[in-house]
């Protein structure tokens, strides 16, 4: 694995965004980061498209658009920057869909969760048009969803990884780059291929586990029992289990080699475990809660 990616550190590229920008997907990472653009740029031109109606009326409604379009070739005319903030499952196609509309200065990027998969989709569908998309995932969230969820300071402080290829055009980078920078993030680069193995182990793993614990229990026959004495442990476990279903099933799926080697090395370990409880090897559960207490400790610490 290459070194631990360091920011960057690009020149503001901010007022270089006259807009309009064309939102693709009003959830709470579509709507959080248009949030942001208006809160740095509250004359910026806003159009959201969304299969969703509800979503496109709650966007206007939060401030997230300042226009809604009817059709995706209506948000993107004469746009500078589209976002793509949908499922990473529903990216191909958007990809294909969006390419007659490309013009000559317009910046593309997405939100997904995976990178590999998605490069590889916008290379066939977008062909020539390739350098106007820069790749990115904002390392942000939360388990709620939608429009009404959206806030312009959810990427304070944290991290977005841009994955751009070698035909990304740099000035399309260094826009969506000041772009992140605006909303308060600290913005990072890594090879495609190496992100997908990143999160699959420190995010696409725990979101399964998480669902895996919550589904277990909610279909045992004391499930409601289990629930009724469930508290804080459980709680702080299980809270992305809340996340939206059908993101991450796109996620395990576009995911799927990477996060099989970390669900592999994860039942391993289970397994370990499931022996030391076994033979009340006390002092080697000792050794591994204590490793792992040292470890979350000092990522806490970092974190600050």
């Amino acid at each position: 694995m290459a070194p631990t990616p360091t920011p960057t550190s690009l020149p503001s590229a901010l007022p270089a965004l006259q807009g309009p920008v064309a939102l693709i997907g009003a959830g709470l990472i579509g709507g959080s980061f248009a949030l942001g653009l208006r809160a740095a740029r509250p004359d910026l031109q806003v159009r959201v498209f969304d299969h969703h109606p509800d979503h496109v009326s709650q966007a206007l409604a939060c401030g997230i658009a300042s226009l809604a379009a009817a059709t995706l070739a209506e948000a993107v005319a004469g746009a500078q920057l589209v976002v793509l903030a949908v499922p990473v499952g529903a990216l191909p196609a958007l990809f294909a869909e969006l390419e007659p509309w490309i013009t000559p200065g317009m910046v593309i990027t997405d939100v997904g969760s995976t990178k590999a998969d998605v490069c590889a989709a916008a290379r066939v569908a977008l062909a020539d048009r390739m350098p106007a998309f820069v790749p990115g995932h904002p390392i942000a969230g939360a388990e709620r969803s939608g429009p009404a969820a959206a806030t312009s300071r959810l990427f304070d402080g944290r991290r977005v990884v841009l994955c751009p290829q070698d035909e990304t055009d740099p000035a399309a980078l260094s826009l969506v780059q000041a772009c992140w920078e605006a909303c308060g993030a600290t913005v990072h680069r890594l090879p495609a291929d190496q992100h997908d193995q990143v999160f699959a182990a420190v995010s696409h793993l725990p979101h399964l586990l998480s669902y895996a614990l919550v589904a277990e229990f909610a279909g045992r026959p004391d499930g409601a029992l289990l629930f009724s004495y469930a508290a804080g442990g459980f709680r702080d476990f299980t809270r992305i289990a809340a996340s939206h279903p059908a993101m991450w099933r796109d996620i395990a799926l576009a995911n799927q080699q990477a996060l099989l080697g970390e669900l592999d090395a994860y039942v391993a370990a289970l397994q370990r475990l499931r022996q030391q409880v076994a033979e009340r090897d006390g002092a080697g559960l000792f050794a591994l809660f204590d490793a792992a207490r040292t470890a979350r400790v000092r990522w806490g610490e970092e974190q600050r």
